[in-house]
Parts: structure tokens; sequence; C-alpha cells
């Protein structure tokens, strides 16, 4: 798939899962690994090796994307037939990419293999006159030598084409290179962006005359004050919202444990039916409290058709389920975003981190299927590299422009810029949102997944309890809000928030059928939300959110709306493919 994704799945109780992180890293970060204060438990080289590898990450000049991770750490031994072969863990707190090297540097015999289980199971290369591929799993130990008779297992596993080829008796994978899928929206979009002069201007001036409300959703009102319980509560879940709690008719494709199907009742939460810990809820704009819509922080009043359109949203009990961050095939991509002023460019770099692609790196928009049966959920998650940098605007002025910064598997493929609103998960499986700061690139070791979408939509109230809307909120120019090439800002879009609950903490998704940024943030500080953040906007393919129940022995698939199904690959006879 071309688009990005966001994975939550459920908390294993045998080993600790892939958490969701984002890392960030920027130009202003110090020129020394030791004006950084490290976690405790991050795991570095030598501090000679660590200071001349921080001294690469931060050189404004041609690199490849293992010159990227300053934290790596990198085995050598010598094969009998006189080569070497290096073992390279990219970030070895996270413990799960590494990049496998036979013989001199050449991409056909350079891999990129994965550890799918790297809470406990650890891999080294061994020295002495015959190097193996030590790993150890528990009490269990496996060697293996997959370049052997000429790399025969790693050609045998390349030969499959598999996504995730077996290597080493199915203890590692091979990550083997796959095409993208992308819809024909999306491929009609790329299409007149990359072939035609002023690609880009066409493309808004379809999406704001024959896209604009498109996704328009409106519902009839019904009963006053209905709901799931007496006091507006579903059993664990979110707190309502602030808001006014009639029923309407809604359109929602999940399902949900309600007293009457098809009618919610807005601002409260419903439990989704055969999947323990998800929620859903239902709202307009215009119901939420007057005392939210005109409290403080800077919003622009609700146009009359964001105000009365129809928002879904779904909740995840963060006690049972963890986030999981996957980039697509081709995006969002490594380059230039052609929005920053040319005098924040590099003359000479591919990208604003120096790098132009992700090889040796095997990016493949999915997971890895050996984990797919605990996967709960699936959504969109961020913007194409095109789109992910300021165009105007203080932060298009630092930082090459502000790229969007995003993390996999604790390696950093873009650095995070400070001043950005940042989804994050540490390696001890605690999932964060704010807003990144130089102080935050100490935690870069320790993130596992992480992802960067402009600037906040709520901001944290140092006084605790609901956010307050970010200082850009209403600034379409300076906050890169996008929306149409005229900066239009209502469209359909995605958004995610935090709700913490006393000792509980939810992850919240929302669609917004169509809405400004102003109408997001005063909906998310209805709900109490401590912090907030634009996802993707503009189609439904980019707001894509699917649930899966498992409650009756196979998956079956239940999308937030219908319509969003168009993104699902289909085998032949048109069942989605897992």
């Amino acid at each position: 798939m071309l688009r990005v994704s966001v994975n939550l799945r459920a908390r294993l109780n045998d080993c600790a899962a892939p958490r969701l992180v984002t890392g960030l890293m920027m130009a202003a970060l110090a020129t020394s690994a030791s004006a950084i204060t490290l976690p405790d438990t991050a795991i570095l080289p030598p501090q000679p090796v660590l200071a001349q590898q921080m001294s690469s990450y931060l050189a404004e000049r041609p690199k490849n994307i293992i010159e990227l991770q300053p934290f790596r750490e990198t085995e050598t031994a010598q094969l009998p037939d006189g080569q070497t072969v290096t073992l390279i863990s990219l970030n070895p707190n996270v413990n799960s990419w590494f990049v496998l090297q036979v013989g001199p540097w050449n991409l056909s015999k350079i891999y990129h293999i994965q550890n799918p289980i790297p809470a406990v199971q650890t891999i080294a290369l061994s020295k002495g006159p015959d190097p193996q591929l030590v790993i150890r799993s528990g009490g269990e130990v496996t060697n293996c030598t997959p370049w052997a008779n000429q790399d025969q297992a790693l050609a045998a596993a390349q030969a499959t084409r598999m996504p995730f080829a077996p290597l080493c008796a199915g203890h590692l994978f091979l990550r083997n290179p796959v095409q993208g899928h992308s819809t024909q929206l999306e491929w009609t979009a790329n299409f007149i962006r990359n072939n035609f002069i002023g690609g880009e201007l066409i493309v808004g001036l379809v999406k704001n005359v024959f896209f604009k409300d498109a996704f328009r959703i409106v519902a009839s009102p019904g009963a006053a004050n209905a709901g799931i319980s007496g006091n507006g509560m579903a059993p664990s879940g979110p707190p309502p919202a602030q808001s006014k709690h009639f029923e309407v008719t809604a359109r929602i494709g999940l399902h949900l444990i309600t007293h009457t199907p098809g009618r919610m009742a807005l601002g409260r939460w419903y439990p989704v039916a055969d999947v323990p810990g998800v929620f859903a809820s239902a709202m307009q704009p215009a119901e939420v409290d007057a005392s939210i819509l005109n409290g403080p922080g800077k919003t622009n009043p609700l146009d009359s058709i964001e105000a009365h359109s129809m928002d879904y949203f779904t909740a995840f009990d963060l006690s049972q389920f963890e986030l999981g961050y996957a980039m697509g095939t081709s995006h969002p991509s490594l380059g230039w975003s052609p929005r920053p002023p040319a005098g924040v460019r590099v003359p000479g770099l591919p990208g604003p981190d120096g790098v132009g692609n992700p090889a040796p790196v095997v990016l493949l928009g999915m997971l890895n299927p050996v984990l797919d049966s605990q996967v709960v959920a699936t959504f969109a998650a961020g913007f194409k590299r095109r789109h992910g940098a300021f165009q105007t605007g203080p932060l298009s002025e630092v930082n090459h422009g502000s790229h969007y910064g995003f993390i996999e598997q604790g390696v950093i493929m873009s650095k995070l810029q400070p001043g950005l609103a940042t989804i994050f998960v540490l390696n001890d499986g605690s999932i964060h949102m704010r807003t990144w700061t130089l102080a935050d690139n100490a935690l870069l070791p320790e993130i596992r997944f992480a992802r960067q979408n402009g600037v906040p939509l709520l901001e944290r109230n140092p006084a605790g309890g609901a956010g307050i809307p970010g200082s850009l909120v209403a600034n379409g120019d300076a906050g890169n809000w996008s929306g149409s090439v005229d900066n239009r800002l209502r469209t359909l879009r995605a958004g995610a928030c935090m709700i913490d609950q006393g000792a509980k903490r939810f992850f919240v998704y929302a669609f917004f059928s169509t809405a400004t940024p102003s109408a997001m943030a005063r909906t998310f500080e209805g709900y109490g939300c401590s912090y907030a953040m634009l996802l993707d906007m503009n189609a439904l393919e980019h707001t894509y959110f699917a649930l899966y129940d498992r409650s009756g022995g196979k998956r079956a698939v239940e999308h937030l709306l219908p319509g969003m199904a168009v993104v699902d690959k289909k085998d032949g006879s048109g069942h989605p493919i897992a």
C-alpha cells in the first residue's frame, strides 16, 4: 500500500509487543553525544564510536540511511573465503531492524533483516574462523549462516518475493521489496502532479470544486437525552463529551452495543461489539458546550456547514492495546518537499536530512504476518512528503522548512523537528503525544515508533484537564493546515487525541466529515482531550480506518465508514487481504 499506517494491537501476555514512538532529531541537535542526557537504560556504542556516528548524523552532506542512525552498533567478522560479513543493529535498544552485509558494499549483497520478537530474542555475530549469527531466545541458542554456499539461504529468501521471507528456521525474516498499492484516486492525483505543469494547482482545483464537502455527513435528530446508561457513560469507557446528548441517525460502520441500532446519542461512548476495550462516539460541533466553543484560546467561529456535520470517534483503552507505525512503500518519502522557501535548502542534499532514499532499508507499509492475529485496528496516519513541510510562517524558516519527521522500529527515517505535533512510543511501551522540543532528543535511543504531523490542534493545559487550542489553529498559512490552493480550510479531515481519565488513558481516532482545524480543536476539547493533532485529509482513502473483529473465528473487517473499503486490497473472490 502507498499509505502510511498505524496498527493498534492487543498487548501480549508472554512478551512485550512493539510500541508506537515518535523519534526526532534536528540540525540544531548538540554537536556531540556527551551533550545529550540519555536514559539510564539506553544501550550505546563506545564513546569514540558514538561521537563519530553522531558527527556523521549531524553533518549536512549526502548520506545513506545507515549513517542517519547515530546509535547503531556494528559487528564485523571474516569468513573462511576471506570476505567480511557485517551485522548492523540500526538501534540496539529497539533490537528490531538489522542490516546484513556480505563482502564489500553492494546493494545486491546487503540485506534488511527483521527480528520478529525483539523483546525476547537477540542477534549477534560470532567471531573466530567460522562466524555465525547467534540467535538467543530465552535459554535457547540457534546458530545460523545464511551466507553459506554463496549466500544460498539469502538468495532463496529473496527468490520467494515474500514481503517477510523466513530465515534461520523462522527465527528471523528477510524484508523483500514489494509493489505498493494505491487507489485510482491516488494514482490519478499523483499522475497529474508529476506530469502536468501546475499539477498541484489542478489537483487542488479538483478537490475544491468536485470534492468540497463531498463526504459531508448530516443526520436527523431524534429523542433528547438518549444514551447507553443513566449517567451517559459506557462501562469502562471515556467520560461523555461536554455537549448536548440528543439522539441522531448514525452512518458509522462499526458494530456497536446500543439500545437503538442505527442511532447514537451525541457525545456519548458506545462499546464496540465483540472487541473489548474499544468505544465509539458521534458528534456535531455545534452541540459542543458553549463554554468550550467560546472558551480560552484563539479559534475561528464554526461555519454553518461544519457546525452541523457528523463526526465519528473511536477510543482505545491503552491498558489493553499498543500502537505501531509503518511507512508506505513510496510515501511519505525522504526527499525535499517543494513547499519550503529556496533559502532554507542546502544545495547538493537529496533531502533535508541528506538522505534521498531508504536503501538498504526496505519499506513495506504492512505488519509482519506473524503478528496479524493480534492487530485490532489500522488507520492512515499522515501526509506525503510533498505536503509535510511549511511554505510560510516561522517554521518554514528553520530546520530546512521543518519537514515532518518519522521513525519506524527505532530507525530514524526523517529527523523529528521541534515545534511539531508528535506521537511516539517508547521502548517501555508507553505512548506519548506532545509538541516536540530540543530536550526531547534525549529520548531518541528509546523510541520505537514516531510520527509528526504539523502543529498541534490542542496543546496541554499546564493546569491539567482538557487541552487548549494550539497557537496556530486559526492561522491557515503558518499552521500548514492545507485544504485547498486558496486556503479554504474546511474539508474532510482525520485527527487523533489522548484522553487522560485518572489512571486510565485512551487513544482516540477521529473522523471529521468536513471541518476546519478550529472545529476539530473545539470538538476534541469538548471530549476532554489533553492533546490533539491532525492526521490526514481530503479523501476517504487518506482517513482510512478499519477495525478487526475475530470473535467468530475469522477476521471480520469493520470500517469506520463503509466507503473506506475502497482502500482494501482484495483476493480473486473479492475478500479483503490480511
